[in-house]
């Protein structure tokens, strides 16, 4: 029989291929027959483990803006440990005494439209499981920030800041898991906890605003304005020492203030982080390049130390959102920038670990690999003494890093 003239004038090859790519089909096949078999005999079984304590010597990254999850790994080895389950726009606060992660998040009954619903998370450290959810009346919808959501330093109460319409903070126990109350902070944010008296807090107005909650209703006290919130703003990353009782503040030029909390916080004269390592002061003038601190979470505060480490670059004011070419290493005690180490990636992000000998933790947008790996990011550890990278983890997380306090 003649073969029809489209299959005859195929090349001489073509019936070779066929034949060798049935005889990888048969391969193949076989080898997914051993396997199967193997599978039998030895079959895959799921298991659960349980996590320790949160140790100082972790870290938890958020994946980032458009990434959901906050992940631990351990900075001695780069170990991932577990990843909590926290929103893009959620905050995530950590139970002092290590039993718990709360997460403040929203969600609506139609995915992203309907019924808005504010709640708390409440998950078991040791399994990561869910253990309920705490209905509050609202919160802001703003990820990768330290002071949204802060837990009280005996952990019995978490204070959720919310925007709508004005600025107010929701009160709630977590040890019943319920919402207690609600309280107005007109013009203020950035909650910090103020030992015997409640909360502390930013204001636009450039004080600080203690307030007291204890009795009956909710007073405000603000210091007098410190800081000018138009021409040099205080970065809102402000570092809290419980055992000094003391907030660290940064502004945008450079000048560092230290403030006394209390029923009337007390604020310390600022001095200038450029004068302390031997430079010029840091100022508002256009087109003047000089070192200044940037990112979305810049400095760093050691608290047994007393030693605030700063992302810093070069460039001009303004550019307050650049990622730092050096961390600098600030001896709050002395005044004097004992270090300057040199960095790569232009990180945006830093802390810093509450160990004796402690690590430097920085996050640095890159290409990364996948979808969304633009976004992720790569975080280093890095030795403080030295400025040596310990080691990096690639498309780990570009938002908001926390450690223990």
């Amino acid at each position: 029989m003649t073969l029809p003239k489209r299959i005859a004038s195929r090349k001489p090859g073509y019936a070779t291929a066929i034949r060798l790519a049935a005889a990888l089909g048969a391969v193949v096949v076989g080898a997914g027959a051993a396997y199967a078999q193997t599978a039998a005999v030895a079959p895959e079984e799921s298991a659960e483990t349980t996590l320790p304590a949160p140790k100082p010597g972790w870290m938890f990254v958020q994946r980032g803006f458009v990434l959901s999850g906050t992940t631990i790994y351990d900075t001695a080895n780069g170990k991932y440990l577990a990843q909590i389950e926290t929103p893009v726009l959620g905050d995530l606060a950590i139970d002092p005494a290590g039993k718990h992660y709360y997460v403040a998040e929203t969600a609506w009954t139609r995915r992203l439209h309907g019924t808005r619903q504010d709640f708390i998370s409440v998950y078991d450290s040791a399994t990561m499981k869910l253990e309920g959810d705490i209905d509050i009346p609202g919160r802001i919808l703003v990820g990768g920030r330290e002071h949204n959501f802060i837990v009280s330093d005996d952990g019995k109460t978490g204070y959720v800041y919310n925007f709508s319409p004005i600025s107010s903070v929701n009160v709630v126990d977590l040890v019943k898991r319920k919402f207690v109350k609600s309280f107005e902070l007109p013009g203020c944010a950035d909650l910090f906890n103020n030992p015997g008296v409640g909360l502390a807090a930013l204001c636009s107005d450039g004080s600080l605003a203690a307030i007291n909650l204890g009795g009956g209703k909710v007073d405000i006290t603000r210091s007098e304005p410190f800081f000018d919130a138009t021409k040099d703003p205080v970065f809102d990353n402000a570092q809290y020492d419980a055992a000094k009782n003391q907030l660290v503040m940064m502004t945008y030029t450079g000048l560092v203030y230290t403030a006394k909390l209390g029923t009337k916080p007390v604020i310390g004269a600022p001095f200038s982080l450029q004068e302390a390592a031997g430079l010029r002061k840091g100022d508002t003038r256009p087109l003047d390049v000089n070192w200044f601190p940037g990112g979305g979470q810049p400095i760093a505060l050691h608290r047994a130390s007393g030693h605030l480490f700063v992302l810093m670059h070069a460039g001009e004011y303004w550019s307050h959102k650049d990622g730092g070419t050096e961390i600098w290493d600030l001896d709050l005690a002395s005044h004097k920038v004992v270090k300057r180490l040199a960095i790569d990636g232009h990180p945006s992000v830093l802390n810093v670990t509450q160990e004796a000998t402690p690590k430097l933790i920085t996050v640095a947008e890159g290409e990364g690999v996948g979808a969304g790996a633009g976004f992720a990011g790569t975080v280093s550890v890095i030795d403080p003494a030295t400025g040596a990278v310990t080691f990096s983890i690639p498309n780990a997380g570009s938002g908001l890093i926390q450690v223990i306090p």
